[in-house]
């Protein structure tokens, strides 16, 4: 499955919707995720399972690129 993972780099901080950043990371759950991305400090705000339409549709933003981890 691909999931989006919607973060702030700096995890001290509050969340600031200006500074939200995204990501895309194939794994088999929420838990793997995080389990992923534990070492890179992130202040993860919301992780979002990709169905089909949604994949589509960030594809086409231009923005789409899948982490590798």
């Amino acid at each position: 499955m691909i999931f989006k993972v919607l973060y702030q780099e700096l995890p001290d901080e509050i969340p600031v919707r200006e500074r939200t950043k995204s990501l895309y990371i194939e794994a088999d759950s929420e838990r793997d995720v995080r389990d992923k991305l534990s070492g890179r400090n992130y202040n993860i705000e919301f992780i979002q399972v990709l169905n089909d339409a949604h994949l589509a549709y960030e594809k086409q933003s231009g923005h789409f690129e899948l982490e590798t981890v």
